[in-house]
This record gives C-alpha cells, structure tokens and sequence, in this order.
C-alpha cells in the first residue's frame, strides 16, 4: 500500500489506528523501516492533536478583533484586485495603508533598517513579485494571494517587533500549495525551473531559508502535498552543501533560523572558529553568498542526474585532482584551443591554486 495515499479524511484517532494496523498488515517487514514508521505514528498523533485542540478556547476575545482586522484588510485588498491584474502594485504604503490591518500604521525604510525580520520578507515579497510578473492562470492566481499575506505580515512584524519572520499567512498559503517542477536546459546547458519554486534560484532558496521555520511547521504531516516533500529535499541539499565543505556557514544557518540575532551569531563563531565576521559579513553570507552556494550544488546535482540517466553526457578526468566529472563549462572552464572546449584542470583546482598564489605573496 503507498504510504502517501493514507485517508486523511479519518478524523479521529481510532479510526486512523485502524488503517495503520491494516497498512502494516499488508507491508513485508524488509519494507517496515524506521522512517516508514515514524510517519505511520505521526499519522495517528496528528489526529490526537487535533482532537486536543478541540477542547481548548482557541479563539479568544482578543484574537477575535485581530481576526476581525485581519478579514477587513484582505477584503480590501482583494478588490484592489478587482481593478485588474495589476492593483497589487498600485498599492502604496502612504495613501492606502487604511486597507492594511490597523489605520495609522505605514511601513517605513527605517522600520525595515531597524527590523530584520521586515527586510527578508521585502526581499521575499520581491521574489514573489517577479514570480507572479511571469506566472499565468491558476498560478497566478496563488502567488497574487500569497502576496496579500506576505503585505498584512509586514504590518503584524512591525506591531510585534519580531527578530525573525514568522510569514503564518503566507505559511498556510504555501502548505496547500502545488509546486510542479518545469525544467529545461536551456541554450547555454544551464538547468531552468519555470515552476513556482525553483531550488536553481538564489533568491528563492534566500525566501525559504528565511521563512524556513513557519514553512517547516506548516507542512510538517502533510504526506500529501507538495510542501513537504519539497522542504525535505531543501534539507538535504542544504546539508550535502554546507554540513561538510563548509561547516561554518552550516552553523550560521541554523543559528539564523533558530532566531539568534547577529550579534549572537558573531559571538558563537567566534567562539567555535576562533573567526570574528562584522555583523555586516555575516548577514551578507545569509542573504546572498549561502543562498548562492545552494542554488549552484542543486544545479551541479541536477545536471549530475541528467547527463547520467536522461542523456548521454561526456565527462572528464581533472588533471590535477583526479576526479572525473561532467564536461561541463559549470565544472571547467572554456578553452577553444583544447579538444573538447575545456581546460584540463577543474574550476576548483584552479580557484584553490589562485588562492594559494595570493596567500603566498
């Protein structure tokens, strides 16, 4: 039985219980691995929960007027929508910032110098912007509500001052959300993901890093969606990245997304590396050089794959290292006076020698 069919339309405990107990009925034992386990349990606890959160007041006075608020703000938004496709980007943060959750309030570029949180969801807003530019039909339609949610979040981040960005809004948005690959190698032999989400791009990692924690929470159990098998591959690209080959910057990472500021940050490298980054540097690193280094490994990989099981791919021993890999301009450098159009020594090969160079002068 497919693990990923399981009846999510079995409310209770009990009933779920039931289902498990016939799944592993019908599973060889080889089959009944530790992974495979703990998502039949969690199956089960998900329902438990749920009928936990039923005996408590969720919904208390105080959150019912934020509720109210927000609903207000979106039916405003949405008929900014109604004018047409572009009513999203005739919304300033001065003259209609009465539609935006509480009046009085504006978004400032001091509040977004001063609040971290603020500027990586511009910057993820922005990513969203471009995407929603190109996109048509029924993705369109979701990115232009996920952009309303990301709006009304700025205005929640700056009420409560975060350290980090908690998009819940956007979070829900993307958990019921589909994110077909559409992949092709272009002119060039470069991989391009015309899909939703693309782990080729930077920026895109730099936006699910950023809102990792609520997106990780969101999509957690939910076997089947897109969500979560997409945030478990970004957990093991970002580990095949970082963990080994550079093991500060995977410190970083989980220190950003653990909420430390970087402040803290600065500190515990120091600390474990003996290494003192500026705060500049180190959100440098987590905005721009991480995200970078992620996106370039996914596409090695990708490539990886297809010239071994989609086409034939020619590939090369590096005279220096040894190691064979594609022949590829991604790996080697072009050189039309060679044979095949690369050099013989690998880019990295050729970066490590350059910077031996100018360690020793």
């Amino acid at each position: 039985m497919d693990i990923r069919k399981l009846d999510y339309s079995l409310k209770t405990a009990e009933e779920r219980k039931k289902l498990v107990e016939q799944i592993i009925a019908e599973t060889p034992p080889s089959q009944l691995t530790d992974n495979y386990i703990e998502i039949l349990s969690n199956y089960i606890i998900f329902a438990m929960d749920k009928n936990e959160k039923k005996k408590k007041e969720i919904i208390t006075d105080n959150r019912m007027i934020t509720i109210n608020k927000r609903e207000t703000s979106y039916q405003g938004l949405v008929s900014k929508f109604e004018n047409g496709e572009d009513g999203l980007y005739n919304i300033t943060m001065d003259n209609d910032k009465n539609v935006l959750l509480t009046p009085k309030i504006s978004i400032s570029p001091k509040d977004i110098a001063e609040i971290p949180a603020l500027a990586d969801l511009k910057d993820a807003i922005e990513v969203m912007k471009e995407q929603e530019k190109r996109a048509t039909g029924k993705r369109k339609y979701k990115l232009k509500k996920w952009l309303i949610e990301m709006y009304q979040e700025q205005y929640t981040i700056k009420n409560d001052v975060k350290q980090t960005i908690y998009t819940s809004g956007a979070a829900r948005s993307f958990a019921h959300s589909e994110f077909p690959d559409d992949i092709y190698i272009d002119e060039s032999g470069m991989p391009v993901n015309r899909g939703l989400v693309s782990f080729f791009d930077p920026k895109h990692i730099s936006a699910l890093l950023c809102n990792y924690s609520a997106l990780k929470e969101e999509s957690w159990g939910k076997f089947d969606g897109d969500c979560y098998y997409m945030m478990e591959d970004l957990d093991d690209l970002v580990d095949d990245t970082l963990k080994e080959k550079y093991p500060l910057y995977y410190d970083l990472l989980i220190y950003k997304i653990d909420g430390k500021s970087n402040a803290e940050i600065q500190f515990l490298l120091e600390l474990d590396y003996g290494i003192k980054h500026s705060v500049e540097y180190i959100s440098s690193l987590w905005r721009n050089k991480i995200p970078k280094l992620i996106a370039e490994n996914e596409v090695k990989r990708y490539l990886n794959w297809y010239y071994t099981y989609q086409e034939k791919g020619k590939w090369k021993k590096c005279s220096r290292c040894g190691e064979v890999k594609l022949a590829h301009n991604i790996y080697f450098s072009k050189n039309k006076t060679s044979k095949d159009g690369f050099y013989s020594i690998c880019k990295d090969c050729r970066n490590k020698k350059n910077k031996e160079e100018e360690v020793g002068e």
